[in-house]
């Protein structure tokens, strides 16, 4: 019973999918508590706000304090039921968890409280380190959780990056320091005092109050214009590469778990799966949606995923579930659709264009076997369905 309760705590915590609607609440309820604390931080340094309710303001710090709390023990009482995490002793395990970036920031959530609250630190100087529940955000947001894999990712293209940077910043204030120190002493009186026009110049800021008056000066000046432009593109597009491979691979992983959930493919090795990610589309639509309409050209066909769709077929229509394909009759026949298919519910489909159908049936004997023995079967069950109608 205590190893299911820590099983079932962890998955709670940290195995939400948009199927468990518990888990999803549980995100969203934390997601809107983290923003409000970052709001309310805010507002606390508005003397006219923070004067007419500071005791709101200290009991919402209480409940959210005493909230980031119990997360943070239990994440640390059931982490050691990840499977990922290997089979090492359970408190190893912990104070793995404990060390990793994302229980560091949950601990700094709420350990300003606790200091302020016990060691009498100022809580001004905290403040600060309090607006580190925002990064909370990262465990919830797939956006933020895409950005940080990136940059680890490229983290030596970015390092690279910011090296040719900081030599950049080093020549051009040393250069400048030669050229206007004569006839700027006051602005230009060392390397350090340079390195505040070239740091501005290169960040393409210029701020203004520190500029060269000689022509040799004013020329390096332009230069240094141009070159921080390029310095700027550097880390920007390797960003912006890291990031789509990184969409690109969770993309893939997503499509595979898809893919090999569904019944046709469970027997394909992992280089045909492979393949097969690599020319299904992940299609989600709402309930009352119709996926396909009667007479439209046959241009694939669907698995489904999840969810429950109605077949529109006379005399009597009949449902779908999850693992089931719709569609491949019409695509082997080369016609139109003899039926609409309409989500009774909220479904994920995985589409097959028609091209792509026939190269994945001519590629794969197995699959176009059992393929042919459902719709044989299908056909079946309508004919006999359409006898008892008529009877």
């Amino acid at each position: 019973m205590y190893a299911q309760l820590k099983r079932a705590t962890h998955l709670f915590l940290d195995s939400s999918s948009p199927g468990d609607k518990a888990g999803m609440s549980f995100d969203y309820f934390m997601i809107a508590l983290i923003v409000a604390n970052v709001f309310a931080i805010i507002l606390e340094t508005v003397e006219s706000i923070y004067v007419k309710s500071p005791v709101f303001f200290f009991w919402f710090e209480v409940v959210s304090v005493a909230i980031f709390t119990l997360e943070y023990v239990l994440r640390v009482w059931s982490c050691a039921e990840d499977p990922s995490r290997g089979s090492n002793h359970p408190i190893m395990e912990r104070v793995r968890f404990v060390l990793t970036p994302m229980a560091m920031i949950d601990l700094l959530a709420f350990l300003p409280f606790y200091l302020s609250a016990f060691f009498g630190i100022d809580l001004r100087m905290l403040r600060a380190i309090r607006l580190l529940r925002l990064l909370k955000l990262s465990r919830y947001s797939p956006a933020l959780s895409v950005i940080g894999s990136v940059i680890m990712a490229q983290h030596k293209a970015l390092t690279a990056a910011l090296l040719v940077m900081l030599i950049a910043l080093l020549f051009s204030s040393s250069i400048l320091f030669v050229l206007e120190q004569d006839v700027q002493p006051d602005k230009f009186a060392s390397i350090p005092d340079a390195m505040w026009w070239s740091l501005a110049t290169l960040t393409t800021v210029g701020y203004g109050d520190v500029a060269p008056i000689t022509p040799l000066g004013r020329f390096f000046g332009g230069i240094t214009m141009i070159i921080g432009i390029g310095m700027f593109a550097l880390p920007t597009g390797v960003i912006a590469t890291g990031f789509a491979d990184e969409i690109r691979k969770r993309d893939f992983v997503v499509n595979w778990k898809l893919v090999s959930g569904v019944p046709l493919f469970q027997s394909l090795d992992a280089a045909q799966v492979a393949e097969i990610v690599s020319v299904l589309m992940p299609l989600v639509v709402p309930s009352n949606y119709a996926v396909v309409r009667i007479g439209d050209d046959a241009d694939s066909m669907f698995f489904i995923i999840s969810g429950r769709l109605e077949v529109e077929l006379p005399p009597k229509p009949f449902y779908l579930e999850a693992g089931e394909f719709f569609g491949e009759m019409a695509v082997l026949s080369g016609g139109k659709r003899s039926a609409s298919v309409v989500a009774v519910t909220d479904c994920n489909l995985l589409e097959l264009k028609v091209d792509d159908f026939k190269k994945l049936m001519a590629a794969h004997p197995a699959i176009a076997q059992s393929l042919h023995e459902v719709i044989a079967e299908r056909t079946r069950q309508l004919e006999l369905a359409s006898k008892e109608d008529q009877v």
